[in-house]
């Protein structure tokens, strides 16, 4: 198969990507922004061939370029794992008349407001929510549902951009904030008081054929607002159990409602006093490198497994279950330059051989804001077989650790 894909060199992970498609037997040709003399030696030996354009999410551009390579050769795939690239990915397919995911499915797994309105009337459960263009249209919305309501971007990812707001003046304050007061249109939502986690699949045709549950501690909104907490996202070995049924039936139907064929997808979702509820959905693999945590968790390829998925319509391996794996993030006391580590080397002496990922920035690294997310600073990836002695192990981690900046 001859698979176009967008942007290999950049973020770091997407060589991954490269690789399994190329090992499955694709002829993988790269269209990037960046020239191809910044490739490395083994980014290269995976690509059949490689064009630039200025920027990938320019439609115009990517046409063009996915044309030339139509020219010389027949383009089986157009694949785009990185949210920014997902829609434009979905045009261009279109036009060119290639298999993938339609801009219509594309569209709905990326404007909130659309999404939530598709997936009500198929009966999944999912907060009040709205679209709104004017700061009077968000005060009418929360006299209606009542506070606290949450702000965002229609398109937003994550917790970007979002806004809490518990009273009229918080409204009035985030409304400016956001640029909703400017004339930005936003998504609006009733505030879900509950659990945060996330449902990842890999989809074949409509159907699941690899799925993960993982979870935050605490909810992402908190998680990426305070400086003190170090953060966690831990992907649980028991979800084979009776205790996850709603979770996977409620993505499973997602799938369905949204028309996703072959794809992976990241699904948020709540649970609390009103029982489960749905977030948001991206039609791409999840960030902060959780499939990493889901290769170490499951002793098997993950990215194979996508590559076999789009160039074979079939999985190859099923994962192991083997481990819980779970990623912290180490945040600086303050911004400025990394000083050093306290803490560290006794965490490594004790917990070493369950790590399986790690990162911490050299002495004089300038540090990341807070919001830029878990793996902007310090972070580490932990795997044991108990879930619940993951989670103690990264609390210690979390306490022990300190990470000095000035």
């Amino acid at each position: 198969m001859n698979v176009i894909f967008l942007e290999p060199g950049f973020p770091a992970n997407q060589r991954l990507f490269v690789r399994a498609l190329a090992s499955v037997g694709a002829n993988v040709i790269g269209v990037g922004d960046r020239p191809y003399d910044w490739l490395d030696d083994e980014l290269k030996s995976w690509l059949g061939g490689y064009q630039q354009i200025a920027n990938v999410t320019d439609e115009g551009a990517l046409e063009w370029a996915v044309r030339e390579v139509q020219s010389r050769v027949w383009v089986d795939r157009l694949e785009a794992v990185v949210e920014a690239h997902v829609m434009a990915a979905a045009h261009v397919r279109e036009i060119c008349t290639i298999p993938g995911i339609s801009a219509r499915t594309a569209y709905l797994c990326r404007d909130k407001v659309a999404m939530k309105e598709v997936l009500r009337k198929a009966g999944v459960p999912t907060a009040a929510s709205a679209g709104v263009a004017s700061p009077a249209e968000a005060r009418d919305f929360a006299r209606a549902v009542g506070f606290p309501i949450i702000l965002k971007p229609r398109d937003a990812a994550g917790a970007s951009g979002t806004y809490l707001a518990r009273d009229a003046g918080e409204l009035d304050r985030v409304a400016r904030a956001s640029g909703l007061a400017d004339g930005a249109p936003a998504a609006i939502e009733e505030f879900i008081e509950g659990h945060e986690g996330f449902y990842d699949t890999l989809a074949i045709d409509g159907a699941v054929g690899h799925d993960f549950i993982s979870h935050y501690y605490p909810n992402v909104l908190d998680g990426m607002r305070t400086r003190w907490i170090s953060p966690q996202i831990v992907a649980t070995n028991r979800m084979d159990s009776s205790g996850y049924d709603e979770v996977k039936e409620m993505g499973r139907r997602v799938i369905g409602a949204l028309g996703i064929g072959t794809a992976a997808t990241h699904m948020e979702w709540f649970f609390g006093p009103r029982g489960l509820k749905f977030s948001e959905i991206g039609c791409r693999p999840p960030g902060v490198g959780q499939w990493d945590s889901y290769c170490a968790g499951n002793d098997f390829d993950l990215y194979r497994e996508w590559a076999m998925a789009v160039c074979h319509g079939r999985t190859d391996r099923r994962p192991s279950r083997r481990y819980a794996c779970g990623i912290i993030a180490l945040r600086p006391d303050r911004d400025g330059r990394i000083l050093g580590y306290e803490g560290a080397e006794e965490i490594w002496r004790r917990y070493g051989d369950l790590v399986v990922g790690h990162h911490f920035p050299a002495a004089g690294t300038p540090t990341q804001p807070v919001e830029a997310g878990f793996m902007a600073n310090a972070w580490m990836r932990v795997r044991h077989p108990d879930y619940d002695e993951l989670r103690r192990i990264l609390d210690e981690i979390g306490a022990t650790i300190q990470v000095r900046a000035g």
